[in-house]
């Protein structure tokens, strides 16, 4: 089915990306996986190239595109390549926190943060999970008291994807002791604040080369600039930007099951076995078309959903159904994959192994996958 979704100057773009990862990412995965982290020399060939700020604002250093397609060229041929970890790294960079500041941020902060993370010389993360809260944001403890010139802050995260290599992180603490939708605000610490200390990098089932840290802050002064948007808006700031952030993680969960179906179909063409290649059993055959029939579905809904963006319809709803599907159908295309690829699939020198290993998370961050279904449960109900 012709896909429709891209211009001439998206493929073109593609040719750059493509470039891109064969000299700049491909030849160091390994190396990634086994220091757990990127290292920063990519994140700047990535600015260069123009491969991360896509959306930031000319006037702060990017080339302030509104067409998210771009985006997704991107992730595409980064799955392609097997860089899952720094697809997702550069995600939080481009998807989350550069929308953020964009969004949020007075031309001050724009003109502190924005440049640096378009070119890659500066790294944010985003401290939101906490040792005892997942997808209940409202069960926040991290908390700031109101001071002279800024907040004290208190408080300690877990699971912050780049926390070990951020320069600057985005807090969310609890400002107003009483509680509430009102209660949150986004404070962004700096690296080098007294207080703020980073734990141990954790490892992690899959996305080995995403630093992913614990991170605590005791007494830590951030000043009165240094907050993001308004205070006690937090929460409600934090709503607004979610669907962007699971429309992401839904254009990761297509490219990554298109690059498993790929790589499969590709195996079992060379592989031999009883005398015949695997791709010539009807077993094969029919599980190759069942994965490419729910593959083509998923991908026509991210399509949709990609249009709906860029043209301002998107809602909540669509990004709950968005993330849901298509990060369901990826868990079980790559699961496919995996058993085609008989022993040789649990090696993880194959890629898709480590495609398995990756995707796991698919269906827990950006809200879990049972939240998204409370989303769309409630919107088809009217009750909650």
């Amino acid at each position: 089915m012709e896909r429709g979704l891209y211009t001439e100057d998206h493929e073109q773009y593609r040719e750059v990306v493509r470039e891109f990862v064969a000299r700049e990412v491909a030849p160091h995965l390994e190396e990634w996986d086994e220091q757990q982290a990127t290292g920063r020399e990519v994140w700047l060939a990535a600015g260069k190239q123009g491969i991360i700020g896509l959306t930031t604002p000319e006037e702060y250093g990017g080339p302030g595109l509104d067409d998210w397609r771009y985006r997704n060229v991107v992730y595409e041929e980064l799955f392609r390549a097997g860089a899952a970890s720094l697809a997702s790294s550069f995600s939080l960079q481009d998807d989350i926190l550069g929308p953020y500041v964009t969004a949020m941020g007075n031309p001050e902060q724009k003109r502190r943060w924005l440049p640096g993370m378009a070119a890659g010389e500066t790294i944010m993360a985003v401290a939101m999970t906490e040792p005892g809260t997942g997808s209940d944001l409202k069960g926040v403890r991290t908390h700031a008291e109101k001071v002279s010139g800024g907040w004290r802050l208190n408080g300690a995260k877990t699971f912050i994807s780049s926390g070990q290599q951020a320069d600057l992180v985005c807090v969310v603490a609890k400002t107003e002791p009483a509680g509430g939708t009102d209660a949150f605000s986004l404070l962004v610490v700096e690296a080098g604040m007294a207080g703020f200390e980073r734990g141990r990098n954790l490892k992690k089932v899959g996305l080995w080369a995403q630093d992913t840290s614990e991170l605590s802050f005791t007494d830590v002064f951030v000043p009165d600039e240094n907050l993001l948007g308004v205070a006690g808006g937090g929460f409600r700031q934090l709503m607004q930007h979610l669907p962007l952030e699971r429309l992401a993680i839904a254009a990761g969960a297509v490219a990554s099951a298109t690059a498993a179906l790929d790589w499969t179909i590709t195996y079992v063409k060379e592989r031999q076995a009883f005398g015949q290649s695997l791709a010539g059993f009807q077993n094969t055959q029919f599980v190759l078309a069942d994965m490419a029939t729910e593959l083509e579905a998923a991908r026509s809904l991210l399509d949709r959903c990609i249009l709906a963006y860029n043209d301002g319809t998107f809602t909540a709803v669509d990004a709950a159904k968005v993330k849901l599907f298509t990060t369901e159908v990826q868990a079980r295309v790559v699961d496919k994959c995996v058993q085609l690829h008989g022993g040789y699939g649990y090696m993880v020198e194959y890629p898709i192994a480590k495609a398995y290993l990756d995707a796991r998370v698919q269906r827990i961050y950006g809200g879990t996958n049972e939240i998204q279904r409370q989303i769309i449960g409630r919107a088809l109900t009217g009750m909650r």
